[in-house]
């Protein structure tokens, strides 16, 4: 275990200044916080005392964040509307040290918004301001041309699929030629896709493709009731998919790690932490194995230090990021220093 522990810990310390890419859906995360002490007069609903408001980062803001709090150098490629979330949007990842030179502005429609209601460290309600219909083709090419002119410069990509419209089969199409020239895959740039419906047809091809266990039943058609299933699941969508790794997360019950190398086929154990809040955990996967991938772990080592990372963010309320210090905190203990 010390020995193990060792070598993960010598990953973190690589993260440092890691050129790291995300594309996918900018969400700005909005989270009104108060208090419940009575049920509404009108309708048979809590009453909700606000005493604090604020934003945070969404999607794939989420995910470039969990990578700049990690050490790493990051750039960001996605679509905001033209409008004060927006704005909110790309001042927020300006203040992280997040490059937004590819973050495109759209006209024609409004920034993703998630409203939550947090009332005693739970969710009350959820309300989105959303458009998920595809960017006209200028902007489609535009998020494509980013993602080309950046290969060469980053150690790895992460393409963060909300199914709000920025992820286009133009954006796959210049993966595509990333791979024919021998940039892109697990020997060179990893591309690691967070997938959504209706999408799933889309990816390909990918390095590592991360569905949560609904998202491995719809895409493979299998429901998945323990860790086999996810192994047969996992084995259909690297048919499927044609990428080189599936990685199956299953909240309480871990992960499962499927290559299509034909290695070892692995299934991790969750870190049990009390779990508070599960909303962003995905974002916090994708990014820890992404760079750790970039950083040159193991799949298998990145996949625990992505596990051991979502059980730091299942424990917060709201969108949070990990950083490499609690990482490495949390590594320490496992390990016994």
């Amino acid at each position: 275990m010390k020995e193990r522990v060792k070598d993960l810990l010598a990953v973190v310390e690589r993260f440092k200044g890691t050129p790291m890419l995300v594309i996918g859906d900018l969400i700005v995360d909005h989270y009104i916080w108060g208090k419940v002490d009575r049920i509404s007069p009108e309708a048979p609903v809590v009453v909700v005392r606000s005493t604090e408001e604020n934003k945070r980062l969404g999607g794939a803001g989420n995910v470039a964040n969990n990578l700049i709090k990690l050490g790493a150098s990051v750039s960001i490629c996605g679509v905001v509307g033209d409008d004060n979330n927006g704005k909110s949007m790309v001042s927020m990842l300006n203040d992280e040290g997040i490059d937004t030179e590819g973050v495109l502005v759209d006209r024609s429609r409004q920034t993703t918004v998630k409203t939550r209601v947090i009332a005693h460290a739970q969710q009350v309600v959820r309300v989105d301001r959303e458009d998920t219909n595809l960017p006209d083709a200028p902007l489609r090419d535009g998020i494509a041309k980013v993602l080309g002119s950046k290969l060469k410069d980053v150690k790895g990509v992460i393409v963060s699929d909300y199914a709000k419209g920025a992820i286009s089969p133009e954006l796959f199409e210049k993966v595509r030629e990333g791979y024919a020239e021998g940039i892109l895959g697990l020997a060179g740039v990893p591309v690691v896709v967070d997938p959504k419906a209706p999408n799933f047809s889309m990816y390909h091809p990918a390095s590592v493709i991360k569905p949560n266990r609904a998202e491995a039943e719809a895409a493979s058609g299998i429901p998945i009731t323990n860790r086999d299933d996810a192994v047969l699941a996992g084995k259909k969508l690297l048919e499927e998919w044609g990428c080189e790794l599936v990685l199956i997360t299953l909240g309480e019950d871990g992960m499962v790690l499927v290559s299509q190398s034909g290695g070892e086929t692995v299934a991790i154990d969750t870190v049990a932490r009390e779990v508070y809040d599960v909303s962003g955990a995905g974002d916090t996967v994708s990014a820890v194995f992404a760079l750790s991938l970039a950083a040159g772990a193991t799949p298998v080592q990145a996949a625990e230090l992505s596990n051991v990372a979502a059980g730091i963010v299942v424990a917060e309320v709201g969108t949070v990021a990990v950083t490499a210090e609690e990482l490495i905190s949390q590594l320490q203990q496992r390990g016994g220093k």
